[in-house]
């Protein structure tokens, strides 16, 4: 086995994202010395706006962040859906919304949880930032792996958490379009660096019309943030254009706190996550001492709401499978086996949800909002309730 100095198996982490953090924490419980490579030259803290329920919920307070977590919670807001213009249509209340996710939730700015999870390995792992991987070599005993600092690191595992761009899974598995099913639909995420006027604070609008919806919440300052998601015929096309301007060609038409929004992100574009929509497919997430984690492995995409839950779960059973195993392949193994089912349970509810984030026809548009009416209903709301938690 490969160890350090103190008899420590040794690990390296590429990527210092959710997932990549997640497993340098819990690798650290389990006894393991961790290296992070990240290819940013820094932190960043910025991001769009997640929920943790369920399974997600769970895994971060068994990895002991939620008092960290609870102190920069958002909480629930009224939901209001609005027409084109931003008049509304019809409101959700925040009371209303609890009742049907339950207590074990949380809703947090990803670069909150990023920098809850930061500060819990800070001291314990080794970061280089503005590194990336350039050469993996494998033997019976560990991996060597090349980075672009000039240096060569020899540990026993290297996890690549590095995303849905994944440059380890690229070394190792092939390239992207092996891999990457495109789902045709663009998403924008970005916080809003001016509390907006629109909507009132503590309410989010959300317009939701055929094949795009937009999204403003207003949480007051430094916790307000807008979400697109548009059906896209050509994703490179839009890539190409980059967030303010393919936002605003796909929804400069609508009203309410959207304009604002989208001015926002044109004078400040920093920290505005645009991708196209894709699902990361793979036969097996590790090869020998190689292993991918989060969204490198099986990118569930933000149309499935539980892409960090699903990152926080993932690490903390492969600390445990590690725990449970000496040997890593066997680790690996049975690691893939437990969390398998539940990836492709999450990837299909993605592909499903596709018609409630952009739904295709006027119908969907209407079964959308009968289930929003529903919701607010006391003889429906359990159902709805039922609905939700069987979702999580």
């Amino acid at each position: 086995m490969t160890r350090n100095d103190s008899g420590e198996r040794r690990a390296i982490v590429v990527g210092a994202g959710i997932a990549g953090l997640a497993a340098a924490m819990r690798l650290h419980r389990a006894g393991w010395q961790v290296l992070i490579a990240e290819r940013a030259p820094a932190r960043r803290s910025s991001g769009y706006m997640l929920n943790l329920v369920g399974g997600g919920y769970d895994a971060a307070e068994r990895l002991g962040i939620l008092p960290a977590l609870a102190e920069r919670d958002l909480g629930l807001f009224t939901s209001i859906l609005v027409k084109a213009d931003g008049t509304p249509k019809l409101t959700v209340p925040a009371a209303v919304v609890a009742a049907a996710v339950g207590p074990r939730a949380i809703s947090v700015f990803r670069g909150d949880l990023e920098s809850v999870l930061y500060e819990a390995v800070r001291d314990t792992a080794e970061f280089r930032f503005g590194t990336t991987v350039e050469a993996v070599e494998q033997d019976g005993d560990g991996v060597t792996v090349a980075l672009s600092d000039g240096t060569t690191e020899r540990a026993e595992l290297l996890l690549g958490a590095d995303g849905l761009h994944s440059g380890v899974r690229r070394l190792l598995f092939g390239p992207e379009p092996e891999h990457r099913v495109d789902l045709h639909h663009m998403v924008g995420a970005f916080p809003l660096r001016r509390t907006p006027r629109e909507p009132a604070e503590g309410s989010g609008t959300t317009f939701i019309g055929p094949r795009r919806t937009a999204a403003v919440v207003n949480l007051g300052p430094d916790r307000s943030s807008a979400f697109f998601a548009y059906r896209a015929a050509d994703p490179e096309s839009e890539l190409e254009r980059g967030p303010a301007r393919a936002l605003a060609e796909a929804f400069g038409d609508l009203g309410g706190g959207v304009p604002e929004a989208l001015a926002g992100l044109r004078d400040d574009p920093g920290g505005a996550y645009f991708d196209s929509v894709s699902q990361i497919v793979m036969d097996g997430w590790s090869r020998g001492r190689v292993a991918l984690l989060g969204d490198a492995a099986w990118c569930v995409t933000l149309f499935a709401g539980y892409g960090a839950a699903l990152a926080l779960a993932g690490a903390d059973r492969l600390g445990a499978a590690l725990e449970r195993h000496g040997d890593v392949a066997a680790a690996l193994a049975d690691w893939e086996a437990e969390l398998r089912p539940e990836v492709r349970k999450r990837q299909a509810l993605a592909r499903r949800g596709i018609a409630q984030f952009a739904p295709p026809t006027r119908a969907h548009i209407w079964m959308n909002e009968l289930t929003m009416r529903a919701i607010r209903l006391p003889g429906l709301r359990q159902l709805v309730q039922r609905s939700v938690r069987s979702a999580r």
